[in-house]
């Protein structure tokens, strides 16, 4: 696996391959990688010729000081795994190389409604920093294919609306979310919890699950408590939000909605955790 810290380095190892058409494929990450990130390294080997991994915690992505810097930044475990995974290109970043002259402006774009609910709600100006940050490795990789995962099931359906209301030439690839043996999400956030709220945290995949069975059998009204009534129980995590939406538009679905998703984020102790299930699958 060959590492560039600069757009110039990255340019130099695809240059070969961009000289041929062959196709590159893009895994975009902020590191503290989980097999999740692995599957998408996987996934992109079979159809691309050269994959690229990028590491870069984003900090206009965090309204929160403390989250960012809380945020794990395992480099040399991150590399040794990707190394395994078969990656061909680490791009790691500084800061300095991706806000050049200390200019930490995001783009100004409209998404219609899609960063008008859930995270959009709770994390004022995140999808501004993610969408900048997407848009700015984009440029410097210029892959044919990206690869996302579905648990940040919102994040992606801006980054596709992004890239068709642009006409920018990149495929997005969705990938299913990976989960631990007890069904908890993956997430890069997981090693943050203490043993105690590690264990309280499966309760968020087990709720979003038992949504599932029960969908089409009680109104949404009746899950919507039910959801909430899970974690007053619990008594310790704190829920954010539970939303059943669209999965195309992420607006509140009505009870007999043939294509939605049942979307959660909730506070273990200081730790966000996000989740979320397809309701037709």
């Amino acid at each position: 696996m060959k590492v560039a810290e600069s757009i110039a380095e990255l340019n130099n190892l695809l240059a070969p391959y961009r000289a041929k058409h062959a196709p590159v494929g893009f895994v975009p990450t902020m590191g503290a990688l989980h097999l999740g990130h692995l599957s998408l390294i996987r996934q992109a080997k079979t159809t691309n010729d050269v994959v690229v991994c990028s590491i870069f915690v984003n900090p206009t992505q965090f309204n929160d000081l403390k989250d960012l810097e809380r945020y794990p930044r395992p480099i040399e475990e991150d590399k040794r795994m990707l190394e395994e995974a078969g990656c061909d290109v680490l791009f790691l970043p500084t800061v300095k190389e991706m806000y050049p002259d200390g200019d930490f402006s995001t783009l100004k774009d409209d998404f219609g409604t899609l960063d008008k609910v859930m995270e959009g709600v709770s994390r004022p100006g995140h999808f501004a920093g993610m969408i900048t940050i997407v848009n700015k490795l984009f440029m410097a990789v210029l892959p044919q294919n990206a690869y996302f995962g579905q648990k940040d099931y919102q994040q992606l359906s801006i980054v596709k609306y992004f890239i068709e209301k642009h006409s920018i030439p990149i495929q997005i690839i969705p990938c299913p979310i990976v989960r631990e043996a007890d069904g908890l999400a993956m997430s890069s956030r997981n090693r943050l919890l203490n043993p105690d709220e590690r264990k309280r945290a499966v309760l968020i995949s087990q709720t979003l699950f038992k949504v599932r069975d029960m969908w089409g059998t009680k109104p949404i009204a009746d899950l919507r408590r039910f959801v909430e009534g899970e974690f007053e129980k619990d008594g310790y995590m704190k829920l954010i939000y539970f939303e059943i939406a669209n999965t195309k538009t992420l607006q509140p679905v009505t009870d007999n909605a043939k294509q939605a998703i049942a979307c959660i984020a909730v506070f273990d102790g200081k730790i966000r955790l996000i989740d979320n299930v397809l309701l037709n699958a």
